[in-house]
């Protein structure tokens, strides 16, 4: 018999690549593995992985090496799994140099199928994702699977056989009456992996007794998701590629809550009951936060008319130039006009008490941001006595996502008569966190302006919104900021006193050949004291065409600023929807963009696609990563869509559009 490393030094390593440049170092990796000392083989096993397969990677070296790592597996002992797992991960890998590492793993794997009957169960398990690995290579070996699965005793290692199966089987016919049958199956392992094959085929929407076999099978296994190649998928992912299978599967039990409101809309009153049974940690709150922004008072689930835009029958607050809160009175998007209360079936939220009595700060304060975010009874007196109890709280592992200021913001932003309650507090004793509360309330802002001179910089933008009510105290204070440079001082500066000079000065060196999105923001929020600086922002405005995405970019932050500063749409609005109509991903920058054509009244014909799939997906369109407690902007993006569509009507055209009423009178500088 041939010896597991003979001809290995015949090979020209070097001349071969892998995850970390020349190869010639994979003779001593594999030498390695056959070390007395166990640290050693370790070490080379992961060494082998990282080089070989980095990442599902596979390259030139990796064909070269499976004969040799064949060989060491062919005689079994101690490092067989290892090895076969290895000789898995190079058959699965992705590439350029994928087919010839199948092709390698293929021929070296004759000799290891003796091992599907070992009597190690591991053993048995890799092969059969080896065998599985191979892909087409392992038609012929279909037999040798079917006389594994009648024999096979252990129920995960038959699951694991019904899976393999399931995705090498030629015939789509017997594979469904196989996995029919098997969803009697005794063992619920079988049955979770026959009813994950044949959702796999099956094509949406999933029968009802499917589902449900999917839901009752589901705890049998974990969902392996990444252990099986192409074209295996997760159960869970499977069940949330159709939405109403998935509402059924999650009533069922399925632990798919969250995942269910990030990838469609309007099922949040379907996840709350299960998001709020889950609650362990201060964490879990986060996700009940961002979804109680999107109940509607009244039930149903569905965000209200308007959720997610501007105030109804008016511009969104957050594209006012200079703007840094809410509309005076502080009426929040996300909530209806004139509705009040709570969501059905959360006002008597008992399960939230032993959290908001938490003696853990954190728990308290992620637990008092649901409660607001869900608009439920009492959530302003429990604002306020945290704003006395812990008013400078910011979890130490959350950061702000979990803080008392976070809290305050988002009881002003839920409106009505608790968010002019907690202005006011914030008004009475401000603090350098809270004070961005106050830019929606001008009024209150001017009332404490002494007290937020003493907060500068923090508070500039409250004084700005003060403006000239903010006094000659707070004009002089922030015209000695401006002066030394401080850029949020020198806007605010301009909206107390109406020189904007100092501002125009600091942004003009910084407007050159390549301006930041911040200094652009900056520009636009003069809106027309910023005239002077036109001249620097409109050659990045005009260079969308450019191939380059980031110059395109600045494209549009240089357009949405000149719409800013001269009201001008012609020659702009067609920037802003070139690139909302060319996003395939759409994050906040796309929001902007939606909320700046809103803003501006106009529909060009090249955003009208992907606005009318804002507005009428079932799907979510916008990303929202990561539960922090914060509404999901996708449905501030498809509220803003909605009324723009409304209010354009069908007339389009390349900067053209229905501009009326709030729209024209919106525009700055105009």
């Amino acid at each position: 018999m041939t010896e597991p490393l003979e001809g290995i030094e015949a090979v020209d390593w070097p001349s071969l690549e892998h995850a970390y440049g020349p190869a010639d170092d994979v003779p001593e990796m594999l030498r390695a593995t056959l070390s007395p000392d166990g640290e050693t083989r370790e070490a080379a096993y992961d060494d082998l992985f990282s080089s070989l397969c980095h990442q599902g990677d596979v390259y030139s070296a990796t064909a070269a090496a499976v004969p040799f790592v064949g060989r060491l597996a062919r005689d079994g002992g101690e490092g067989l799994v290892r090895r076969l797992w290895l000789l898995t991960a190079a058959a699965d890998g992705h590439g350029r140099e994928r087919d010839a590492a199948r092709r390698a793993v293929a021929a070296a794997l004759p000799p290891l199928l003796r091992f599907a009957e070992h009597d190690d169960g591991t053993v048995r398990e890799a092969v059969v994702r080896l065998v599985t690995a191979t892909g087409p290579f392992a038609v012929p070996l279909l037999p040798l699977l079917r006389a594994r699965l009648d024999e096979e005793r252990e129920p995960e290692l038959r699951a694991r056989l019904v899976t393999a199966l399931g995705l090498l089987d030629v015939s789509d016919s017997a594979r469904t009456a196989r996995n029919t049958a098997l969803l009697s199956a005794p063992e619920p392992a079988v049955r979770r992996a026959a009813v994950t094959d044949l959702l796999r085929t099956a094509r949406p929407p999933f029968p009802g007794p499917l589902v449900d076999a999917a839901a009752a099978a589901f705890p049998a296994l974990p969902d392996d998701a990444g252990e099986w190649p192409h074209p295996y998928v997760p159960l869970a992912d499977r069940l949330l590629e159709d939405r109403e299978a998935a509402r059924r599967a999650l009533a069922l039990g399925v632990p798919i809550a969250q995942r269910l409101t990030d990838l469609w809309r309007d099922c949040e009153a379907d996840a709350l009951p299960a998001l709020a049974a889950a609650v362990d940690h201060r964490y879990d709150l986060l996700p009940i936060a961002r979804i109680g922004a999107a109940l509607a008072p009244g039930g149903g689930g569905v965000p209200a008319p308007g959720a997610g835009g501007a105030p109804e029958g008016g511009r969104a607050w957050a594209a006012e130039p200079g703007a840094g809160g809410l509309p005076e009175g502080g009426q929040a998007w996300a909530a209806e006009p004139g509705a009040g209360g709570a969501p059905t079936g959360v006002a008597e939220a008992d399960w939230l008490e032993p959290f908001l009595g938490s003696a853990e700060p954190g728990t308290r304060v992620a637990a008092t941001l649901a409660a607001v975010r869900l608009r439920l009874p009492g959530a302003a007196e429990r604002v306020l006595a945290l704003m006395d109890a812990l008013p400078g709280y910011e979890d130490p592992v959350f950061g702000t996502r979990i803080a008392t200021a976070t809290v305050v913001r988002a009881a002003v932003e839920a409106g009505g008569d608790a968010a002019g309650q907690v202005a006011a507090r914030v008004a009475a004793a401000p603090r350098a966190e809270w004070t961005g509360v106050l830019c929606a309330y001008p009024g209150l802002a001017a009332g404490c302006a002494d007290a937020l001179v003493a907060l500068l910089p923090a508070s500039a933008g409250a004084l700005g919104a003060a403006g000239p009510a903010a006094g000659g105290r707070a004009a002089r204070a922030l015209r000695a900021r401006a002066e030394r440079g401080d850029l949020a001082a020198a806007l605010a500066l301009a909206r107390v006193t109406g020189d904007a000079a100092p501002a125009v000065a600091i942004l003009r060196p910084r407007l050159g050949a390549d301006p930041s999105a911040d200094d652009l923001d900056a520009a636009g929020a003069l809106g027309a004291a910023g005239a002077a600086l036109v001249p620097l922002i409109e050659p990045p405005a005009y260079a969308s065409a450019s191939v380059r995405p980031s110059v395109r970019r600045r494209a549009v932050e240089a357009a949405e600023a000149l719409w800013r500063i001269t009201g001008r749409t012609d020659g702009i609005a067609p920037v802003v929807a070139e690139a909302l109509g060319r996003a395939r991903d759409f994050h906040e920058p796309q929001v902007r963009q939606v909320r700046t054509l809103l803003a501006m009244g106009v529909l060009p014909a090249a955003a009208r696609p992907a606005v009318e799939r804002l507005a009428h997906s079932e799907r979510r369109v916008v990303t929202h990563l990561f539960p922090d407690g914060e509404p999901h902007v996708d449905n501030e993006a498809r509220a803003l869509a909605r009324m723009l569509l409304a209010r354009t009507g069908a007339r389009t055209g390349a900067g053209t559009g229905l501009r009326s009423g709030a729209a024209a009178t919106a525009a700055p500088g105009a």
